[in-house]
């Protein structure tokens, strides 16, 4: 029987779950959760927090997910390592210093039994500009080369410690100046400019064997004129064949404004699934809820394909048996033990050195 759940990422509402969440998540065989600083006390509450979730998985883990970027972008603040933005790392010209950021980082998640880093930013942005402050100091730059590099030292840092991680936001947020958490960003470049500068530190990513791509919400008009690309067939044409990327494709939380605000949740979840997607992420499990019903119901009319749905369970599963086929609970006294508070003050001190 086909299931909509193993494509599905959701959030929760709190620091443990309730009723209503674990019979979603175990019922409809959900894929993965995401957690924000909501969900967050402590590195030993998370981790209880995580044993809870799994203890409901089916045949293999979920994805536990969290956006942890360093910089701004960082969910979990007490006792992690607060690293400065990808910027100011950049400035040391140092992508060893890099790898070591995020193997710092993925070790302190591992501790805590998160699995999967929406991280790291390949964006490449314009330096020439201040009104670019959504991705600004969260890209390593504005030389897509140089960014490449920092790319994939932090995708191997990353998945060093079994952190999979994924490279966003394709095919490139660099360039716009309008948050798609509020509205749909409009860019006009040419497919030719975006192969020369957006695209080429994804394709390192790729090369770095990146498990992850999180697919923008952004209206190209090169690649689909009336589409956003995260529900254009178009955009991810390009990322598997003109990227060669053949594993998971992740959609970014789909209810933000630039897809809301113009389609119902039940349509952009089946025209995303039917474009592409291989996971769609919904920070509010209602919203979750209603798609996951929309979802199973395509597929039982077939407005989903049946092929099309399989090969999206085959990349997730093939992610799952890879990473997690040796899983074990996470054991609370010693969650700590994965803080390494010594080494990461080494790194810092390194990055705050003029």
């Amino acid at each position: 029987m086909h299931y909509a759940g193993p494509m599905i990422i959701t959030g929760i509402k709190g620091t443990t779950l309730n009723d209503d969440e674990k019979s979603f998540i175990e019922k409809e065989k959900i894929g993965g959760v995401i957690l924000f600083s909501r969900n967050y006390e402590s590195p030993s509450q998370i981790a209880m927090l995580v044993n809870s979730i799994q203890a409901l998985r089916d045949e293999y883990p979920l994805f536990i997910s969290v956006d942890h970027e360093g910089g701004r972008v960082m969910r979990f603040k007490n006792h992690f390592t607060q690293f400065p933005p990808m910027l100011q790392i950049a400035k040391k010209n140092s992508p060893k210093l890099c790898f070591e950021v995020f193997n710092i980082m993925s070790a302190e998640l591992n501790a805590c039994g998160i699995n999967l880093s929406y991280a790291p930013v390949c964006d490449v942005i314009e330096m020439n500009t201040d009104e670019n402050t959504i991705i600004g100091d969260r890209s390593f730059g504005s030389d897509p080369e140089e960014v490449s590099k920092f790319v994939s030292a932090a995708v191997r840092g990353l998945q060093a410690n079994n952190i999979i991680a994924c490279a966003k936001h394709f095919p490139g947020h660099g360039i716009t100046t309008v948050d798609s958490h509020l509205q749909l960003p409009v860019i006009d470049a040419s497919l030719d400019e975006l192969k020369q500068r957006e695209f080429i530190p994804f394709k390192k990513a790729v090369k770095s064997r990146v498990e992850f791509v999180m697919m923008a919400h952004l209206l190209v008009k090169s690649i689909d004129e009336s589409l956003p690309t995260s529900l254009s067939a178009n955009a991810y044409d390009l990322l598997r064949k003109e990227l060669k990327f053949s594993k998971i494709i992740v959609s970014d939380a789909m209810e933000m404004k630039a897809i809301a605000n113009k389609f119902k949740i039940e349509d952009s979840a089946v025209m995303a699934i039917n474009a592409g997607s291989d996971m769609l992420i919904y920070g509010n499990i209602d919203e979750a809820k209603i798609a996951t019903a929309t979802i199973n119901d395509a597929l039982k009319t077939k407005k989903i394909k049946s092929t099309n749905y399989q090969q999206k369970i085959e990349r997730i599963m093939d992610c799952k048996k890879r990473y997690f086929s040796n899983y074990n609970p996470i054991y609370i006294p010693t969650v700590t033990d994965g803080f390494k508070p010594h080494n990461s003050k080494t790194i810092l001190d390194q990055l705050l050195l003029k």
